[in-house]
């Protein structure tokens, strides 16, 4: 890796020189990982950023090393909606007494991952003692769901707004994109039905579908 090499590009025709480990790092590495980072920065909000980077923080792994009491108590105000005032008030004391014990707690030091600790919680009943804990470990759970909710909603914008239908409004693009990323969802509904219900919200309209167009 100490070898020196010529530096691609129009670089090339000065003569400069770097080694192998500068490329490999420099050209290489540090690229793909900006590219991701700027694909991220697209793809998922600054508010999702931040809970993902609080939720990180009950990784178990090295004795709870990730372990920030201040991110976590910013995720029960991030997530209102499932913790009350008095849990937003008593999670931070919650927390701090949760880190001594299961650091201290045998059954805990093979704990790799979120789903793990969950688990280890339940069998321990630990959960009882620190259902706030609990439920931040379930909310961490269900994000890779919500994540990948996200991930096929990018792909289907891709395939319903082409360049031959870029200007559906927003209504009719909306419902476009419900239909196809809950495919399974209609694939179950008859025509029928379907039908049926449009006709029946649409009784002001002066004409109506007949059922057996199809």
């Amino acid at each position: 890796m100490d070898e020196e090499i010529t530096l691609r590009d129009h670089s090339r025709r000065e003569g400069r020189t770097v080694t192998n480990l500068h490329h490999y790092c420099a050209e290489i590495l540090y690229v793909a990982i900006d590219k991701i980072c700027v694909e991220m920065d697209h793809r998922v909000c600054e508010g999702s950023n931040v809970a993902l980077d609080c939720f990180s923080c009950l990784d178990p792994k090295n004795s709870f090393s990730k372990f920030d009491v201040d991110k976590l108590d910013r995720l029960a105000c991030i997530y209102h909606a499932n913790f009350s005032d008095d849990d937003r008030g008593t999670i931070r004391e919650q927390l701090e007494t949760y880190v001594h014990q299961v650091k201290r707690n045998a059954s805990f030091t093979s704990c790799e991952d979120v789903q793990s600790l969950a688990m280890r919680m339940v069998q321990t009943e630990k959960h009882l003692v620190f259902p706030l804990i609990y439920k931040l470990n379930k909310l961490a759970l269900i994000l890779p769901v919500s994540t990948t909710s996200v991930e096929r909603a990018f792909s289907a914008i891709k395939i319903i707004k082409s360049n031959l239908r870029n200007k559906i409004d927003d209504v009719w693009f909306n419902d476009l994109m419900i239909c196809y990323t809950e495919m399974e969802i209609f694939r179950s509904l008859k025509d029928v039905d379907i039908i049926r219900s449009f006709t029946t919200a649409k009784k002001s309209w002066r004409g109506h579908l007949p059922l057996n167009f199809i």
